[in-house]
């Protein structure tokens, strides 16, 4: 079966908001979690409605972001794609935590030190 996930991204970290995003990261996988492919869409302006339309053109099945408006939330869940919203921190660890099916939405991916381990 194959798969698609859009990240809006802002250099490492996942784009703090939906709407002002202007880069979206989209990978293809198959056989489960094996990444057939990785590539980077730069938008010529931040907008909703054409990180949306990117979405539905390219047949996405799940949308990993920081915040939303319930407007395009509730659009896209009405497309059928899977969301997980208002994560925060490193792309490379939502992508992680999804294939792990360990991701949640308002998970907050930084490592941190508390009282010299990291958590």
């Amino acid at each position: 079966m194959i798969h698609k996930i859009i990240i809006p991204v802002h250099q490492k970290d996942i784009a703090p908001r939906f709407d002002l995003a202007t880069e979206a990261l989209i990978i293809l996988i198959s056989n489960g979690s094996m990444v057939e492919e990785k590539k980077t869409i730069v938008l010529p302006r931040s907008s909703a409605d054409e990180l949306c339309h990117l979405l539905l053109s390219e047949n996405v099945n799940t949308l990993i972001c920081g915040a939303i408006e319930d407007e395009y939330y509730q659009f896209l869940k009405w497309k059928q794609i899977h969301i997980f919203d208002s994560i925060v921190g490193d792309w490379s660890m939502a992508f992680n935590r999804w294939k792990e099916k360990n991701l949640t939405s308002g998970d907050i991916l930084y490592d941190r030190m508390i009282e010299g381990k990291h958590v």
